[in-house]
């Protein structure tokens, strides 16, 4: 029953509609908030890469069907199959998806990914590489992994160390959620429109033959103004500098505290709890690899995140991962737990492992291929 359910094919996951000019990769998972399985991220490679050679397509759009774009990876299939033994299927997996992802940041053709929805992990991973990023009063952008024992991920050490200040640490330490408004704001998106209009937007966009430029401007015509980011914590850059550009997750958490005590802010108690509750060795990681990937590249930032990873599902230094999953996702008693548990207790020597090569002669690092379109929409903003 485990491998069924590692390798279940559902028919029709990702819709490949259009014309022959504009192609439409529809994720058509909505009762899973379009988590991506292995069979969705295996066709969604095989068809961009014969739409990215056909000469005759100029545009590719990503959206998803239903509430969400893309919830992010499907954590429970992984898991199942990694307690059942089948732990290559777990790393397999995410060479797949990082691939998919370096494949669309790489891509030959302008990519518009339409968010108007949930989109976390993986979705983030996926959407957050396109050329054009498109949010509407829908969407809702989180990094939750440390609740679960893992951390921020799929390419994040590289989008989110090149936020303004320290706001990429902000969010992937505390999971905090934020609007679309508030994305295009930071950077993370590029466009922000109404939901009413997407529909439209497509139309004028079914009739592109140009280039980039034109697309830019067929999409300006959309775009909106949102009131809702002068409520957003983004609005509170100054405090989230003073406290994530600390050195150690112990003195960020201290930092905060010390706001607490003269601000009742909701966002910072939110962090505060966040933090208090998610795995401290995922904190950790999460940390040293958004701070890392400030002076990296983003194929550099894949394969390291990619070594972390492997090191997680071969449980090398801690079962946190299962432990999360299993609390979280799969009982929902919402009681992880964590080995370590607590910050001061996770050493320094723990996290360098993470970050080590994977000492297996089976596990084979990730190895992407040479492409040379990486479309560097986002640089440090320190």
């Amino acid at each position: 029953m485990a491998i069924r359910h590692c390798f279940d094919k559902d028919v029709d996951q990702v819709l490949f509609e259009g014309n022959s000019s504009v192609k439409r990769v529809i994720l058509n998972r909505p009762h899973k908030l379009n988590s991506l399985s292995y069979h969705m991220i295996f066709q969604m490679i095989k068809e961009l890469k014969a739409f990215e050679a056909d000469p005759k397509v100029k545009i590719v759009i990503l959206k998803g069907n239903g509430k969400a774009f893309c919830a992010g990876g499907d954590v429970l299939a992984s898991y199942t199959c990694l307690v059942a033994g089948h732990w290559s299927y777990g790393t397999n997996f995410y060479k797949k998806q990082v691939m998919l992802d370096y494949l669309v940041a790489t891509y030959g053709k302008p990519v518009v990914a339409i968010i108007d929805g949930i989109v976390m992990g993986g979705g983030a991973g996926l959407s957050l590489q396109a050329t054009f990023r498109i949010v509407t009063e829908n969407t809702v952008f989180a990094m939750p992994e440390t609740a679960i024992g893992h951390f921020a991920d799929v390419g994040s050490s590289y989008f989110l160390s090149r936020l303004p200040g320290f706001y990429g640490e902000y969010l992937g330490l505390t999971g905090a959620k934020i609007r679309g408004a508030e994305m295009v704001e930071c950077g993370l998106a590029t466009h922000f429109m109404l939901a009413k209009d997407v529909c439209l937007l497509e139309t004028a966009l079914d009739e592109v033959t140009s280039d980039t430029k034109t697309i830019s401007e067929i999409i300006s015509k959309f775009t909106h103004k949102s009131n809702d980011k002068q409520h957003g914590a983004y609005s509170r850059l100054e405090i989230i500098n003073k406290c994530f550009s600390r050195t150690t997750v112990e003195e960020i958490l201290s930092s905060l505290e010390s706001e607490a005590e003269t601000k009742s802010e909701k966002w910072i108690l939110d962090a505060i709890n966040w933090i208090k509750s998610a795995c401290p060795t995922s904190l950790k990681i999460s940390l040293r690899s958004i701070r890392e990937g400030r002076t990296k590249e983003l194929e550099q930032c894949l394969i390291q995140e990619c070594t972390i990873v492997c090191h997680i599902v071969r449980r090398t230094v801690s079962n946190d991962f299962y432990e999360g999953v299993r609390a979280i996702l799969l009982d929902k008693d919402k009681n992880p737990k964590w080995e370590p548990s607590k910050l001061e207790l996770v050493t320094d020597e723990m996290v360098d492992k993470y970050f080590s090569r994977v000492d297996e002669d089976e596990m084979e690092p990730l190895q992407l291929p040479a492409r040379s379109n990486l479309v560097d929409t986002m640089r440090p903003k320190l």
